[in-house]
């Protein structure tokens, strides 16, 4: 009987201990999980403000480029209209002797040519602003494309209506002479 106390009082000891100790990691498992969801709230956090930053910073910069857009574009209707004005539309009156004109058309062009080229400063310039500065010269790109496109469209449609006129006005005057000569032998 005393063997048997002994025993169950090891297996009593034994059963206790290990429920110490169960007892000890469930308290560190609920400290860890406590410390985690710490963490993870500070991370979301941090998260949220880091994702705000560069909300604002985005609305910033498209602010920033609508602006500069806008600037571009009354820079070139300013220098579209210096062009325009400095243009001189007076014909033949204008051409001296030994073919300057068409030197001068040159040089009228390149001025253009070298308006409306940009400088490219991209030496500075990171991998993102790299793409982005990239995706912008394709949009341009993009866009004076369509305009040739539009341009050549109504040239054609322009080309193919001064045909139409000349043929209605050659088949009117051919008509208006066999008129009066049919007239002229009736009479």
């Amino acid at each position: 009987m005393e063997k048997d106390l002994t025993e169950l009082q090891t297996l009593i000891d034994a059963h206790f201990e290990s429920r110490k100790k169960e007892e000890e990691e469930l308290l560190n498992l609920t400290d860890r999980i406590e410390k985690r969801r710490s963490e993870r709230a500070e991370q979301m956090k941090i998260r949220t403000e880091r994702e705000r930053e560069r909300h604002n910073k985005l609305a910033e910069e498209k602010a920033r480029k609508e602006e500069e857009e806008a600037r571009k574009k009354a820079d070139d209707d300013a220098k579209k209209k210096k062009i325009l004005t400095s243009l001189n539309f007076s014909g033949y009156k204008t051409q001296n002797k030994g073919g300057t004109k068409s030197q001068t058309e040159r040089e009228k062009k390149r001025k253009i040519l070298s308006d409306r080229r940009k400088e490219l400063h991209v030496d500075h310039l990171k991998e993102d602003k790299l793409r982005e500065k990239a995706d912008e010269l394709w949009k341009w790109v993009h866009q004076l494309e369509a305009e040739k496109f539009e341009l050549q469209y109504k040239y054609m449609k322009q080309k193919y209506e001064v045909t139409v006129l000349r043929n209605r006005v050659s088949d009117h005057q051919k008509i208006s002479k066999g008129g009066r000569s049919k007239r002229g032998l009736r009479k």
